[in-house]
C-alpha cells in the first residue's frame, strides 16, 4: 500500500492537454500559419499580424476551428513588411 502526501490529495489534476501546435511562415509580406491539433478537444485558432509600416492595416484573421487530429492552413499579407506575425488559440 502507498501512502498518499496530504497535500497531494487536496491538488487539483492538472487541466487537459489543449491548444493545436503551429508553425508560422513569413515570406516577404505574405504569412502562412499551420496548425495541427493532436487533442481530442477542438481548438478554435487566428491568425494575427502587425506589419512593419506604420500606414499598413495590421489584422486579426476570423476563427477557424480545428477538431481533433485536423490540420488547418491560415494565411494573410501586409502590404510591405510583415513586424511580427502569431497565432491564438481559444477553447
Amino acid at each position: 500500500m502507498t501512502a498518499v502526501p496530504a497535500h497531494a490529495a487536496d491538488e487539483d489534476p492538472p487541466p487537459p492537454a489543449f491548444g493545436a501546435h503551429c508553425r508560422v511562415i513569413t515570406e516577404d509580406s505574405e504569412v502562412t500559419g499551420v496548425c495541427h491539433n493532436p487533442y481530442p478537444e477542438p481548438d478554435h485558432v487566428r491568425l494575427h499580424l502587425r506589419c512593419a509600416a506604420w500606414w499598413d492595416l495590421d489584422t486579426d484573421g476570423p476563427a477557424r476551428e480545428i477538431g481533433p487530429a485536423r490540420t488547418v492552413k491560415l494565411t494573410g499579407r501586409c502590404w510591405q513588411a510583415v513586424d511580427t506575425a502569431w497565432v491564438s488559440h481559444a477553447r
